[in-house]
C-alpha cells in the first residue's frame, strides 16, 4: 500500500505538530515495512531520521498549477505516485475527495481562544468546513478528551473519529549526570500565549525569594511571544536539539507545564519517561495523560504554583514517589503503538471509501 503523509509540519524546527510528524511517519515506516510512506509538502524539509528505506519524500510544487496546492498540486502529486490514502497530519486534507484520507484533529484551541495563534484564522475557517462536508474520511485525535470535544463541536459521528495518543522517542530516559551547579525547574514547549508562561515566571520569581532555584525555558519564542527581559536565575535556551532534552529532564528539580490548554501534552509524557517530576495545569487532557504520575494545579492560581515550587526545592522526599509513578505512567506510550493504532485507522479509511 502507498499512503502520503503531510510534512508541511516538518518545515518548523520544533513544535508539537512536528515531532508528531517525524516520530509518526519513522514508527509507521518502521512497523509495516511492506508499505510505502510518501512525505508531501509544497516546501522543502528536513527528511526526519533515521532515512528509512520505505519513507520517501517527493518533490513540491512542478509548475505553476502546483502551486495552489491544497487544491491542485498535491491531488497531482497523489496521482502521480498512485498514492492509496492521504494523511493530513496539520488540521487539513486535499479539498477534492479522490482518494480516503484521515485528518488529525490535534486540539480545539484555534477555535477556543483567538488570542492563541495570531496566524490560525486560515485553519479557523478551512478545517470545519472539511469537516462538515466529510472531506476527511477518518479523523484522529490525541486524547479522548478532544475526541469527545470535536464530536460535540463538530457534530462528527463517533464512528468517523479515533483517539490515538501519542508516544516519546526511546531517546527520552533517565539520564545519570552530576548534578548542575544551580537547581533548576524547566519548561519545553514552544513560547506562545497559550502556555501560560507568565504565570509560570510569577510562580518562580516568588518561590525564589525562599529557595536558591532556576528557570530553563527551552523552545522557540513564537513570533506573538513577547521577548522576555534578562533576569538572574532565568535562562532563555532557545530552541534545543533533541538529544540534549533527555540530559535537561533528568537534572531538573521538576518539569513544569501550566498550559492553559493541551490537546495532549508531549513534554509532559517526555518528561515522564525521563523519570522526572512534573508539575502540570489541571487540563483534561494532560489529567488523561499523566493520571496519577505527575502533581495537576490550576492554571489561574499562581500562589499554588509557588508554593509547589517551593515544597519541591525544599523537600528531598517530595519527587522520587512521583518519579516512580512517571516511569510507570510512561511505558503505556509509545510510537509503536501510535503507529499500529494509526494504521487500523487507515484501514478503516480505505474500508469506508470504497464501500460509500
Amino acid at each position: 500500500m502507498r499512503l502520503a503523509i503531510d510534512a508541511t509540519p516538518l518545515t518548523l524546527p520544533t513544535g508539537g505538530v512536528s515531532r508528531y510528524t517525524a516520530e509518526l511517519s519513522t514508527a509507521l515506516a518502521r512497523s509495516f515495512p511492506e508499505d510505502e510512506f510518501w512525505l508531501l509538502s509544497d516546501q522543502s524539509f528536513p527528511h526526519p531520521a533515521p532515512h528509512l528505506a520505505n519513507l520517501l519524500t517527493a518533490a513540491g510544487p512542478t509548475g505553476p498549477l502546483d502551486r495552489r496546492w491544497w487544491l491542485w498540486g498535491l491531488p497531482r502529486a497523489i496521482a502521480r505516485h498512485s498514492i492509496d490514502l492521504f494523511h493530513g497530519t496539520d488540521f487539513s486534507v486535499p479539498y477534492l475527495r479522490l482518494r480516503p484520507s484521515v485528518l488529525t484533529l490535534h486540539d480545539l484551541s484555534p477555535w477556543l481562544d483567538p488570542s492563541w495563534h495570531h496566524n490560525a484564522g486560515r485553519v479557523r475557517r478551512r478545517t470545519p468546513l472539511l469537516l462538515r462536508l466529510g472531506r476527511a474520511t477518518m479523523v484522529l485525535t490525541p486524547s479522548e478528551t478532544v475526541r469527545r470535544a470535536a464530536i460535540d463541536r463538530f457534530d462528527i459521528p463517533p464512528s468517523r473519529i479515533a483517539a490515538v495518543p501519542h508516544g516519546a522517542n526511546p531517546r527520552f530516559r533517565p539520564v545519570s549526570a552530576p548534578p548542575p551547579p544551580v537547581p533548576y525547574f524547566l519548561y519545553v514547549g514552544t513560547l506562545e500565549p497559550r502556555k501560560n508562561l507568565p504565570l509560570l515566571l510569577d510562580a518562580w520569581r516568588q518561590a525564589r525569594l525562599k529557595v536558591p532555584v532556576d528557570l530553563v525555558l527551552a523552545g522557540r519564542a513564537r513570533p506573538d511571544f513577547p521577548p522576555l527581559a534578562p533576569e538572574p536565575g532565568l535562562h532563555v535556551l532557545g530552541p534545543v536539539p533533541e538529544d540534549e532534552l533527555p540530559r535537561l529532564y533528568s537534572q531538573a528539580l521538576a518539569c513544569l507545564y501550566p498550559s492553559l490548554y493541551e490537546g495532549f501534552g508531549l513534554p509532559v509524557l517526555e518528561a515522564m519517561q525521563c523519570g522526572a517530576l512534573v508539575l502540570a495545569s489541571r487540563d483534561p487532557a494532560i489529567a488523561e495523560l499523566a493520571s496519577h504520575a505527575a502533581l495537576l494545579l490550576d492554571p489561574s492560581d499562581p500562589r499554588a504554583w509557588s508554593q509547589a515550587l517551593i515544597e519541591t526545592a525544599s523537600n528531598p522526599n517530595f519527587a522520587p514517589p512521583f518519579r516512580a509513578l512517571a516511569l510507570a505512567r510512561a511505558a503505556d506510550f509509545s510510537w509503536d503503538r501510535a503507529a499500529a493504532q494509526t494504521r487500523e485507522v487507515y484501514a478503516e479509511a480505505i474500508r469506508r471509501f470504497r464501500s460509500r
